[in-house]
């Protein structure tokens, strides 16, 4: 028996190591398998990973849009709230107003704003515009005084202090009264016209002397006055971007200014008058300019809290009249075309909040008038022109709807008006 137990267990040995081969190799090839599966699976996580954060970076996306979509509607309402408001001020106080008020909550619309625009009217152009649909009227009163002396060569000087002719002396008081409606209309939120008709009242007082002609005490005084409408005119603005609180706001316009006054050709002008012979002598004051004229601007304003800065760049283009005949008081004179020379203007300033209801601007406003040109040659008289105005302002929010506006003009050049005094009650309907 024992002869025949050692060959069974050899036997039996070798059939279990043959049975048991296979999973000894399916042993040994776990690790790799395991890797790539695991390898596997890491791919598939970072895909899935992957897809959501392009998910949750168009979901921010959409999200910063409808913020942004928000705070445009919160500032629009705002801004409505103020346009037509009885604010024609040209700095958009109520724009930086709008964009640093506090959102309205998500779902409800944003109370409207009662509080005073930030910036008194100083210049012409006014930023913030009527919204659509709605009216604004406006009436002003504006006061103008200006005076100058005037010594005048006629003749030539042969050596220094020797003169050979006479010296025209004169000394000029003039005082202009304009009384004003304006009326606006908003065809949408960023597009307005406008209409203005002026009434003119000019008075002058001139005090003239020939020189070495006769005692000193013999001076001439001359008055002289003209009333009547003015030149009407007609202008469209346009808001060109939204702005912000940080950005700015570009508003453009056009001008179009009409010839309805009477002009100075048309007034009777005195060719020979008793103590003035430099020139001729209006015996009545036009109230037009005589021309029709065309003048693109550009106003800027920039919100920096708690102030606005604001200015514009304008250029008045005044068409040529072809066969000018001028009224003097012996008969008609031709002098035939006349073309007055571009007007180019910059104005600034800054304007700040007082409180509630009143506000304060100060600016600055220059034109640089150029040389009139008669049939084609520079008239000889003709010079460059500078008008220099230092503006101050001032606003009181009386309601939602009405507001007084006062303005105060220093001239700084010699051409320019000594004292210009401006009252407007803007009013919305």
């Amino acid at each position: 028996m024992h002869r025949n137990a050692g060959p069974r267990l050899v036997s039996l040995a070798t059939t279990a190591l043959v049975m048991l081969a296979p999973f000894a190799g399916a042993r040994a090839a776990d690790p790799a398998e395991e890797a790539a599966a695991r390898l596997e699976a890491l791919k598939r996580q970072l895909a899935e990973q992957t897809r959501r954060l392009d998910e949750l970076k168009r979901s921010l996306a959409e999200q910063e849009a409808s913020l942004s979509t928000l705070r445009r509607a919160v500032a629009e309402q705002d801004l409505a709230a103020q346009r037509g408001a009885g604010d024609t001020a040209p700095a958009g106080a109520q724009m930086a107003q709008a964009q640093t008020s506090a959102p309205a909550p998500v779902g409800q619309a944003p109370e409207k704003s009662e509080s005073a625009p930030k910036v008194a009217p100083i210049f012409e152009q006014p930023g913030v515009l009527t919204p659509r649909g709605k009216y604004s009227l406006e009436p002003s009163l504006q006061y103008a005084y200006s005076s100058s002396n005037r010594i005048a060569l006629i003749g030539y000087t042969v050596i220094p202090a020797i003169v050979i002719g006479l010296i025209d002396v004169r000394e000029t008081k003039r005082n202009t009264f304009i009384g004003a409606f304006t009326g606006r209309y908003g065809v949408t939120n960023r597009f307005e016209i406008e209409g203005k008709v002026p009434y003119v009242y000019r008075s002058d007082t001139a005090v003239g002397r020939e020189f070495l002609e006769g005692a000193s005490f013999n001076s001439v005084i001359f008055d002289a006055d003209g009333h009547g409408v003015g030149d009407v005119e007609a202008t469209a603005r346009y808001q060109f971007n939204d702005g912000g609180a940080t950005s700015p706001y570009f508003v453009g316009s056009l001008r179009f200014k009409s010839r309805t006054g009477k002009d100075p050709f048309e007034v009777t002008t005195a060719k020979s008058l008793l103590g003035f012979r430099s020139d001729f002598v209006q015996t009545e004051l036009p109230t037009g300019s005589g021309f029709y004229s065309l003048q693109p601007a550009l106003t800027v304003l920039y919100p920096a809290d708690p102030a606005v800065f604001f200015g514009s760049v304008s250029y008045i283009h005044s068409f040529k009249r072809n066969n000018v005949v001028r009224s003097t008081d012996e008969g008609p004179e031709e002098i035939g075309s006349v073309a007055p020379a571009g007007i180019w203007g910059f104005n600034f300033g800054m304007g700040l909040a007082l409180s509630e209801k009143a506000s304060f601007s100060i600016g600055y406003d220059h034109s640089s008038v150029g040389k009139t040109e008669i049939n084609g040659l520079t008239a000889p008289d003709a010079v460059r022109v500078q008008l220099g105005t230092l503006l101050l302002g001032y606003s009181y929010r009386l309601d939602a709807k009405r507001t007084i506006n006062v303005s105060l003009g220093a001239g700084l050049t010699t051409d320019t008006p000594d004292v210009t005094l401006t009252f407007r009650m803007p009013f919305s309907l």
